[in-house]
């Protein structure tokens, strides 16, 4: 999947575009609103992602060219502007979605996933699987070869995570921002404390491991002989 990204602070630019990386997304950044509107309606996007105050050309002029050039890419408006009119004029103007800075990392890449879904016609599932585990996202339970799990609400949305990334590793980082929502911090050992209890409720007295450490990488959910 790939993102645009025209935001002219290149603080919050270098934010989002770090968070996507992680969350395994491929993402271009341009700082000038023409520039980015050429972009835009020259090459193929998934999500694009739109400051609304930009040099070259503001966001609401980007929107209403790229709806007058009968461009679907779905836009997340990302703006310090606040007031419900602002918010109705951007959706107005063609965005899909509106999001006041500042803002959560993960509340941004859970509106780009919302997106994603939404144009590929994806009904979201009740339930996840993998190999002999189960999770009903309805009732928040955890079920391992026919054994429910005790699991406490921060630790089955660590296994949610984990089992929605079965076979891909997930950083430190990724953990924290979904997880824990809010920023990395590398000093503190949280991710390894939780993983550690989970790991105690998921693989312990079971024939097979799934939860597994890769050095300097991060977890991964995985079959032992995988």
């Amino acid at each position: 999947m790939r993102i645009l990204l025209i935001e002219d602070d290149q603080v919050i630019a270098d934010f989002i575009q770090k968070g996507m990386k992680e969350a395994g997304f491929a993402i271009d950044h341009i700082a000038d609103g023409l520039i980015g509107l050429h972009a835009a309606l020259t090459q193929d996007y998934d999500v694009g992602i739109l400051d609304l105050m930009l040099p070259g050309l503001d966001g609401l002029s980007i929107l209403d060219r790229l709806r007058q050039e009968k461009k679907n890419l779905p836009i997340i408006i990302l703006s310090a502007k606040r007031t419900v009119d602002d918010r109705i004029a951007g959706l107005r103007h063609g965005g899909d979605d509106y999001l006041v800075k500042p803002f959560s990392f993960s509340e941004l890449l859970a509106r780009v996933e919302s997106l994603l879904r939404r144009a590929q016609h994806v009904v979201e599932p009740t339930s996840l699987s993998f190999h002999d585990l189960t999770l009903d996202l309805l009732a928040r339970t955890a079920v391992r070869s026919g054994r429910r799990l005790d699991l406490q609400p921060k630790e089955f949305a660590l296994l949610e995570y984990l089992v929605r990334n079965a076979g891909h590793v997930v950083s430190k980082t990724m953990i924290m921002e979904r997880v824990w929502d809010y920023n990395f911090d590398p000093g503190t050992n949280v991710v390894e404390a939780r993983i550690s209890k989970l790991r105690e409720k998921v693989d312990k007295d079971f024939e097979s491991s799934l939860i597994h450490t890769v050095r300097g990488l991060g977890y991964v959910l995985k079959r032992q002989h995988d």
